[in-house]
């Protein structure tokens, strides 16, 4: 697994050289896939950021398995939004139309330059680079879209949309575990994204549906990230400049690695003082700073301090998550931990049934969550549920040795 890091940094690395680090002009709005049609602050938010009405938006369809459909229902949910928006056929899987010609069409070209937003649809984004920056060559139809965004317009995307807002994504990846234990491979399962969110900052999709936390931090680690964002679904992180502000249905996880450490004598990933932050709609944060500012509705309601002599824990049990990588696990742990009796919380990232090919169906990792300096957070029931921001908790993980099979059933009593 040593060598495998090492060709991934020394990829990274090659790609950063290439993209430089100029300040980025424009707006990058990640959005972490699933977005319904009717969440009118995302859709109204990508509108007014690229103009107002009558913002000329550039749908790309090209990660799609059916372009036409998604183009189409993009192109209407943001023309109802105001917007005067307009599919650009260039996509693979787009039948009746030749990919080579659209893409090099001058009317095309230039009908995207004189947008003031591009909107990237979800699928597959493997097909965004290769279509657009192919062999790690930009188009000119590319180099159009990023006309656009260094004039201080819109690139938005969804889902695959958003994958490719790195300059590093995931490609075609395989399952949390399968990363965690280090088995990935160049154009396989990672490859070089476009770069819209800068050189600094890792973006991952339907992150905390997907438990993806399992695959962000062996990433940023290999990539040589100390700051990512995973993006829930339904959800949208507004990235300006060093600003993020997070809108629509639910929020997203900061990943700080600036202060986290491994241990090399560990033959597996390992990890030791990772700072989370979970940013929910309508908070804010920082990147050059480090500064949260959580919404408005939330500044309403006391801080929680777990380190405040007058903190009472509301939460009476201290719970062992099973299955960390689950459906929201990872914030609802950071939750317990806010709220609950101990200052520290626990989890397993483990696949409890081996699959072929998998060269290492023991290995497991306990993730270890933990109170610190500034661990405080707010709680507020103002948008009809119950929305948290937690900020700076420690994330310790360790590889362990699960057993197999990982239980037995009892033998009847005689």
């Amino acid at each position: 697994m040593t060598s495998t890091y090492t060709s991934l940094r020394r990829f990274a690395a090659l790609v950063l050289l290439a993209i430089g680090t100029t300040a980025q002009a424009g707006t990058a709005i990640v959005i972490g896939g699933a977005l319904k049609n009717d969440n009118d602050a995302v859709w109204q938010r990508i509108v007014d950021e690229s103009g107002g009405p009558g913002a000329r938006i550039a749908v790309f369809a090209t990660a799609a398995a059916n372009p036409e459909r998604s183009a189409g229902l993009i192109v209407a949910t943001l023309n109802r939004h105001g917007a005067q928006a307009e599919a650009i056929p260039v996509a693979p899987r787009q039948t009746g139309v030749d990919l080579q010609s659209n893409l090099n069409d001058p009317a095309l070209i230039a009908k995207v330059a004189a947008s003031r937003g591009v909107f990237f649809s979800g699928g597959a984004q493997e097909y965004i680079v290769d279509t657009l920056q192919p062999g790690g060559e930009p188009t000119a139809m590319l180099k159009a879209i990023r006309q656009v965004f260094d004039a201080g317009g819109v690139v938005a995307g969804t889902s695959a949309g958003a994958a490719v807002m790195s300059r590093m994504m995931f490609r075609d990846a395989p399952d949390n575990m399968q990363i965690l234990k280090g088995q990935w491979r160049d154009k396989r399962e990672y490859d070089h994204g476009l770069g819209w969110v800068g050189p600094d900052l890792f973006v991952d999709q339907h992150f905390l549906k997907r438990g993806r936390i399992g695959r962000m931090l062996p990433a940023m680690r290999a990539f040589g990230y100390t700051l990512g964002l995973g993006v829930e679904e339904n959800t949208a992180a507004i990235v300006k400049g060093s600003d993020i502000e997070i809108v629509g249905a639910r929020g997203a996880l900061l990943v700080d690695l600036s202060e986290a450490g491994t241990d090399a004598k560990l033959p597996a990933f390992n990890l030791r003082g990772a700072l989370l932050s979970y940013l929910d709609r309508g908070d804010r944060h920082d990147l050059k700073t480090g500064v949260t500012t959580p919404a408005a509705h939330k500044l309403r309601e006391p801080r929680i301090d777990p380190a405040a002599g007058d903190f009472k824990p509301v939460r009476r049990f201290d719970n062992y998550f099973l299955d960390i990588l689950g459906d929201g696990s990872i914030v609802n742990a950071m939750a317990q931990l806010l709220e609950g009796p101990t200052a520290e919380v626990r989890g397993l990232a483990y696949r409890a049934k081996p699959r072929p090919g998998d060269l290492s169906p023991e290995l497991g990792f306990e993730f270890r969550l933990y109170r610190g300096a500034g661990t405080v957070g707010w709680l507020s029931g103002a948008l009809g549920s119950d929305d948290y921001t937690v900020l700076k908790v420690r994330l310790d993980v360790t590889p362990v040795r699960m057993a197999s099979p990982l239980f037995t059933p009892l033998a009847p009593t005689p």
